[in-house]
């Protein structure tokens, strides 16, 4: 399999066609290698139009996956990024939108909790040198590089704890999904001198974050 063809291909068929046209993040989705940041057994599945597991569900934790690019590709156009942005990335899984974000950031910090694969992503992003990996809980962010101008959620939540908005930079915005299934709406959070506004874009159906959902409440 040719993967630099299909890369090519997965960026004009896929990306291109849902009105991502930022030259930036275009020439980051071309130039980082997405097959290389997945098993071994699904390289070959690296650039279809469709999510990709990265990790099975065991011990009762869910299975976890690699965005499909086209929401992954708008959702990183929505962030605006700028070249000297402080960036933490939550639920890195094997850092592929990491090495992503190092492209059109200053620098990323990657955060995961699943220590198998931070494992991975220290070792896929070995080479790329303004991207540091973080162990702990997703929902508790990374206070050792606060404040963020960009918190970059990879996966839908329904609930973000202020744990997480607390280490926003002022101006600093977070880009997440937030609901489930088809009805979960793409979204940015602003922090403006102490007060958090919220925009609403377009409907993304991604894989869900674990830790990240609401507290089920009891009804009579």
């Amino acid at each position: 399999m040719n993967f630099d063809t299909a890369r090519a291909n997965m960026v004009d068929n896929q990306v291109r066609t849902t009105d991502v046209t930022s030259h930036s993040v275009l020439t980051a989705f071309l130039t980082v290698p997405r097959e290389a940041f997945v098993p071994e057994k699904s390289k070959t599945l690296a650039y279809v139009d469709n999510d990709v597991e990265i990790c099975p569900a065991a011990n009762g934790q869910p299975a976890r996956y690699l965005m499909q690019p086209s929401p992954l590709a708008k959702l990183l156009q929505l962030a605006e990024i700028r070249k000297d942005d402080v960036v933490l990335e939550v639920g890195c899984g094997t850092g592929y939108v990491s090495a992503i974000l190092s492209m059109l950031a200053g620098s990323v910090v990657a955060l995961e909790q699943n220590e198998e694969l931070a494992a991975t992503a220290k070792t896929n992003l070995s080479s790329y040198p303004n991207v540091s990996v973080a162990t702990g809980a997703l929902n508790a962010g990374n206070t050792t590089g606060a404040p963020y101008d960009l918190i970059f959620v990879n996966g839908a939540v329904e609930e973000l704890p202020q744990a997480l908005l607390s280490q926003l930079r002022d101006g600093g915005r977070l880009v997440t999904v937030h609901g489930q299934g088809g009805s979960a709406r793409a979204t940015v959070l602003s922090s403006e001198r102490g007060a958090i506004s919220e925009n609403v874009y377009f409907n993304a159906s991604v894989k869900p974050l674990p830790g990240f959902a609401k507290a089920r409440e009891f009804v009579f």
